[in-house]
């Protein structure tokens, strides 16, 4: 066993990557490079029948996006190659037999009519089934016929499938680094299906024989993988692979924003807000809301996605990936589930917008605009939206000549003291050869002078007059980049109109 930190994300492809994987997989990253280790990415795809077309594609993309870099696996390679459990199909059935030759699983012949009917006198009984200890003795498997009937089922070609033999009377624990000791007794378990009638293996059997192969020392995944991890215990036992068995870290659920509840796919839906990280066509040709797509930074994500169930210990709330990964403990993350509050995604993505610096703006979303009045345009919004796409959506406002003006602001501050200010600045500009903020602000500041009316008197009544609303950006930098004559022609329809 490798004495270095082995983790892995390991997701099947059934479609679009939910959040709740997106944060399994940068808890999983987090701690590996924290310790020194390896990530790497498995895809458990032995559900055939849920196998979707371009789901391993946007796993691979979603991880890139976030800036999660993998080390060994599906995409990169590496010497526990292949990464994808189709592809390692054949060496299931060898570990499968292991268990059969060591009596710590079995065949089981049972038809699904045959487990219905049963389940149903259960039910009669008032009572649930589980093909366990206290019933597999009453089932058709080849510990209730003899080892020649067996041999003969199988030769036959009879469908079977490969069950674990649960011990009767026997307590598991194993040590959860986020909950603690986790103890279930073997009487309520059930003999789980190792390997289906198809010949594949379930995801139990795959998962804790690749985990072993592929020398993981930590399971980070989700709370729903919890009452699985005393099966797992048990095969790591029935192999003899106890001594190294990796370590195990459940993490908490994603609910719902009010809190009541795991966070799905309709909440997003109701909400109007994306649990993808990137766009996703439906099969019905409906498209999913993914962060990128609508405007959220991808170190904005991370930043939300790692305080879902974590905390730093510290007041700081703003951290750069390798910030995460010096201040990233599994301590420190709690048991308890994490309200998905996507107003609290809305106010990193600010913050991260405020951090961008205003070239690459301008250069990434402004770039049909000159340089320099896309830098312009850039400083004026910035501090102002949410996302990026915001400040195109602004800055093409900027060169629409308002055909409406706030009715509210025209109604209380479009007076004659406005208007003669306004008149007055209008005549005034086409002698500012220097089209600049402080320049035209100087022009307004000496017309009304001149008149004896103050400032507040009429700005914003000259703000309507010049973008159709009451409120808004610097209005003085709003206007050199609206440029000279589109202001005039503007102040000029003002007047004229209100």
């Amino acid at each position: 066993m490798s004495d270095q930190v082995r983790v892995r994300f390991a997701p099947s492809p059934t479609g679009a990557l939910h959040v709740g994987g997106v944060r399994t997989a940068l808890y999983n990253y987090l701690l590996a490079k924290k310790l020194g280790g390896k990530m790497l990415l498995r895809i458990e795809d032995t559900d055939q029948t849920r196998f979707v077309e371009g789901a391993e594609n946007y796993i691979i993309e979603a991880l890139s996006w976030i800036g999660i870099t993998i080390d060994e696996g599906v995409g990169v390679g590496g010497p526990h190659a292949p990464y994808r459990q189709s592809e390692r199909k054949a060496m299931y059935m060898d570990y499968a037999m292991q268990l059969i030759n060591s009596g710590k699983a079995y065949y089981a012949f049972d038809s699904s009519e045959e487990l219905d009917a049963m389940r149903q006198t259960f039910e009669s009984q008032g009572s649930a089934f589980q093909y366990n200890a206290a019933t597999r003795g009453r089932l058709k498997n080849s510990l209730t016929i003899s080892e020649e009937e067996t041999q003969a089922k199988i030769a036959a070609g009879e469908p079977f499938v490969i069950r674990l033999k649960v011990p009767a009377k026997e307590e598991v624990r194993f040590k959860d680094i986020i909950r603690d000791w986790v103890h279930v007794h073997s009487s309520t378990m059930d003999d789980k299906v190792l390997m289906k009638s198809d010949g594949m293996p379930t995801y139990h059997l795959a998962n804790v024989v690749d985990d072993h192969l592929m020398e993981i020392t930590h399971v980070i995944r989700g709370e729903e993988w919890l009452p699985s991890a005393p099966l797992h215990v048990l095969l790591y036992r029935a192999f003899g692979w106890e001594d190294t068995m990796p370590q195990f870290a459940h993490l908490p659920l994603l609910l719902k924003p009010e809190g009541n509840g795991k966070l799905s796919k309709r909440d997003a839906d109701l909400g109007g807000f994306p649990v993808f990280p990137l766009e996703w066509k439906n099969p019905d040709g409906s498209i999913a809301k993914g962060f990128r797509e609508e405007g959220y930074l991808n170190d904005a994500v991370v930043n939300f996605l790692a305080f879902l169930g974590w905390n730093p210990g510290t007041e700081q709330e703003l951290f750069s990936m390798d910030e995460l990964v010096e201040a990233f403990t599994l301590e420190r993350i709690n048991k308890a589930g994490a309200k998905f509050d996507i107003n609290k995604a809305k106010w990193f993505n600010q913050q991260y917008l405020k951090l961008r610096s205003d070239e690459t703006l301008a250069t990434e979303y402004l770039p049909n605009f000159e340089l320099d009045k896309a830098l312009k345009i850039v400083h004026l919004f910035k501090e102002r939206v949410t996302f990026p796409q915001e400040i195109t959506k602004e800055a093409e406002a900027l060169f629409v000549a308002p055909t409406t003006y706030d009715e509210t602001v025209v109604a209380s501050k479009w007076n004659d003291d406005a208007k003669k200010g306004i008149s007055a600045f209008k005549d005034a500009l086409p002698a500012l050869d220097n089209f600049v903020a402080d320049e035209i602000k100087h022009v307004l500041n000496d017309e009304l002078q001149k008149l004896g009316i103050k400032m507040g008197k009429v700005m914003q009544a000259l703000r309507v007059a010049t973008t159709g609303v009451g409120a808004g950006p610097d209005l003085m930098l709003s206007m050199e980049i609206i440029g000279k004559e589109a202001v005039i022609t503007r102040l000029e329809k003002a007047l004229a109109v209100l």
